[in-house]
């Protein structure tokens, strides 16, 4: 493919050199390059790409796309000068891999919570319609029954849209994808062409990187400033911040809500820990999943359908057929009559969201013990929060290690100590030890007692001081609660 291919779409300052070259790869990393590429100089907060041009050169770069041309150059390489290289870089490998996503129908799904489960629900109920049917998620990657393994929640653009391209290859027609405030603030997602965009909710999370709320929702709003008039946008308006998504947004507006005004609307008819039975749009299905944050997940998928033009019945069908998304809610059996339930939830609003529905489910009569830790090197305001949450909405409370990181678990537990009301101090207490923490728990249980393990959900291991160690938090349940029995 020929430079001037590539940099099609691309803001250009100044080109030295011919864009006719013929190009044979595309690397952000000068260490990853194959001769007669096209290296992209790239600024980060720890490494700048401007200053290994040379190095790219020597290993066989034809061209260079940079936001500063260097001083000395190469007269058989071209220069290319963008204002904006990371950007340029997303649009380049859309570029080189044919436009993968103009192919496909392309949804993206974003917002503080719910994302994951929206994108698996789309996965299997467009799967159970019939079609083929890619996935890009925190958990894992997939197409169709093939799974490939996660590294981000919204990948490098080149691994996007090469994993996109395998999709097109495959046959997919649909593809759901996460899109993270990350992703898009550090312009992964430009290139790509959604069919349609989908806003969850808002709430505390990621001030570590954003530092404020405000920039935080901002950076949500440009996904959808980038939907086309093509798109739809598809908004929560039991969120505020729904509507503020919609503001000046080219693609056709959508809403869906359980509580306010929307053009879809569900309701709760009766639940349990096995399922709820919904109403969606006057039409009552059985979907087995649970809770408010569940049934508002369920719309948001079947308005996807509706807006896709899916039958009603059959999308509603599909719904009832699908399974929890792993680390969602799940009801963990160990033989024993204790009820486990493990959730991914690390937010505030998530872990208020998860105890407010299970204390309304439950009769009153058990236990209510809820384990939980927050992780390491994140945004620490929302530790007292989590701990001021956990201690008034349950029973009894273990504040334990997350993923620590490279902070003291002691520390990171101290700090959700710091958010207890003093009228709830004697619920509490803390086990840095994970492993521990759980055993503790189950012991505390008594038959038809309720533990709720929160914070890391399908993860299968801990971040400790740099290493990945395995730590399964369903399997420590059932160990501990059969060990019991």
């Amino acid at each position: 493919m020929q430079l001037k291919e590539l940099l099609f779409g691309v803001s250009i300052d100044a080109v030295l050199g011919s864009t006719s070259v013929s190009i044979e790869g595309v690397t952000s990393d000068s260490r990853a390059l194959e001769p007669n590429s096209l290296f992209v100089s790239i600024r980060g907060e720890q490494y700048d790409g401007h200053d290994h041009i040379s190095d790219a050169v020597k290993r066989g770069a034809v061209a260079v796309l940079c936001e500063e041309l260097p001083k000395k150059q190469k007269d058989s390489v071209t220069y290319v000068q963008t204002p904006q290289s990371r950007s340029a870089y997303a649009v380049v490998v859309s570029n080189y891999h044919n436009n993968p996503s103009s192919k496909l129908s392309l949804i993206g799904v974003t917002g503080t919570n719910g994302k994951t489960s929206i994108v698996q629900l789309l996965f299997d109920v467009f799967k159970h319609l019939g079609f083929s049917v890619g996935k890009l998620s925190t958990i894992e990657n997939a197409i169709n029954e093939h799974i490939y393994p996660a590294t981000h929640t919204t990948p490098d653009p080149m691994e996007i849209n090469s994993f996109l391209a395998k999709m097109v290859e495959a046959g997919v027609t649909h593809c759901f994808m996460e899109v993270s405030s990350h992703g898009i603030d550090q312009h992964r997602i430009l290139g790509l062409q959604f069919r349609g965009g989908v806003f969850t909710n808002l709430t505390h999370d990621h001030l570590d990187y954003h530092k404020t709320f405000e920039s935080y929702r901002d950076i949500k709003k440009k996904f959808f400033d980038l939907l086309p008039e093509t798109a739809f946008a598809l908004t929560n308006n039991d969120d505020k911040n729904g509507a503020y998504m919609l503001q000046n947004c080219n693609a056709k507006k959508h809403s869906f809500a359980l509580k306010n005004t929307a053009e879809f609307k569900a309701k709760i008819i009766e639940h349990d820990f096995s399922g709820m039975q919904l109403r969606i749009d006057s039409i009552e299905t059985w979907v087995a999943l649970v809770g408010d944050f569940n049934a508002s997940n369920v719309l948001a998928v079947y308005a996807c359908t509706q807006l896709l033009g899916e039958n009603i019945d059959q999308s509603l069908s599909a719904l009832s057929a699908v399974e929890p998304v792993s680390g969602r809610f799940n009801v963990v059996s160990g033989g024993h009559p204790t009820r486990a339930i493990v959730d991914y939830a690390h937010t505030p609003d998530a872990l208020q969201h998860v105890l407010e529905t299970i204390n309304k489910i439950r009769t009153g009569n058990e236990i209510l013990i809820t384990v939980f830790g927050c992780g390491g090197g994140r945004d620490k305001a929302k530790r007292p929060l989590m701990g001021k949450i956990a201690s008034t909405l349950s029973d009894k409370v273990i504040f334990t290690s997350d993923n620590p990181r490279n902070e003291d678990p002691e520390k990171i537990i101290k700090q959700i100590e710091a958010g207890v009301p003093a009228e709830h101090f004697k619920k509490y207490i803390s086990i840095s030890s994970r492993s521990q923490a759980i055993k503790t728990a189950c012991q505390l249980a008594h038959k038809g007692d309720i533990i709720l393990l929160a914070g890391k959900g399908h993860e299968t291991y801990q971040d400790v001081k740099g290493k990945r160690l395995l730590f399964d938090d369903a399997k420590e349940l059932k160990s501990h609660l059969q060990n019991k029995s």
